[in-house]
This record gives C-alpha cells, structure tokens and sequence, in this order.
C-alpha cells in the first residue's frame, strides 16, 4: 500500500512539472521562457538593455598619495592586494546590474603606512572619485579605514 501511493505521488509531481515545461505559444514557435516572458512585459520597461548599462556604468578613480611603495588593498571594476609605487592612480569602468544599482556597489582603497613628515608613521592618504567627483577620502591618512563609498543608480 505505502508503495502504491508513494508511486502516485511520485506521478503526479512528474506530472505537475511537466505541465509547468509545455509552451502555449502557438504559432510563435518555442523559445525559452525568458524570451516568452520579454513578449509579455508591461510597456513601461520598453528602456533598452543598453540604456539600462549605460545608466549604471560609473567612471571609478582611486588615488593613494605620498612617496614611496606601499601595499594597496583596493576594489572597484577589479580588486587586488599589490605593492604600488606612490603616488597611484587606478581608473576603471564599474558598471552595476540592476540589482548592484537597487542596493550599491562597494567601492575600496586601504593603503598601508607610509613615514609621515614628522617621521611617525601612518596610513598613506586616500581618495576615491566617481564620475569625477570626490566621493571619499580618508582625511589625509588620519583615518585608518581607508577610503569606502558604495555606489548607487
């Protein structure tokens, strides 16, 4: 009994999923689904997908200042954790997905110490830019966290 009814759940699942499979498309001819869902989306979403990336496409700058070399953690378009010759500068195209530009993409730069003019050391001065515009900085290497900014839209 327990393998009988077993049996029928087992069939009827199969049979709800492959439902769920089928195309009503008619004469439209198959297609995936995400293109039977493109034919069914209101007018209001009729911006291109190219309009889409260009909206959420941001120029990112990261600039570490003073002499030397120093290690420099750093993300925007690509991330990494090099030993940089100071000053240095990285310009990136970061271009969000929609949900990236709903909720923020992190943008970073945390550079290490650097031998301040008194000869204390400290962490090397940082800035980021986006679109141009200074975002963030860390107050000219007093503030140990380094330079953060989440970018939106």
């Amino acid at each position: 009994m327990r393998t009988t009814v077993t049996g029928i759940a087992l069939a009827a699942a199969a049979a709800m999923l492959l439902t769920g499979c089928g195309s009503d498309d008619g004469a439209k001819g198959g297609g995936s689904a995400a293109d039977r869902a493109g034919d069914k989306a209101p007018s209001s979403q009729s911006a291109s997908p190219e309009a889409a990336l260009e909206k959420g496409a941001h120029e990112v700058t990261l600039e570490v200042g003073g002499t030397g070399k120093v290690a420099v953690m750093y993300n925007a378009a690509s991330s990494g954790f090099e030993e940089q010759s100071l000053p240095w500068t990285l310009a990136e195209t970061v271009e969000l997905t929609a949900a990236e530009q709903r909720v923020g993409y992190l943008v970073t730069a945390v550079p290490g110490t650097i031998t301040a003019a008194d000869g204390s050391l400290q962490q090397a001065p940082c800035v980021i830019k986006v679109d141009g515009k200074k975002v963030a900085d860390n107050d000219a290497g007093k503030n140990p966290k380094g330079c953060k900014f989440t970018i939106k839209g």
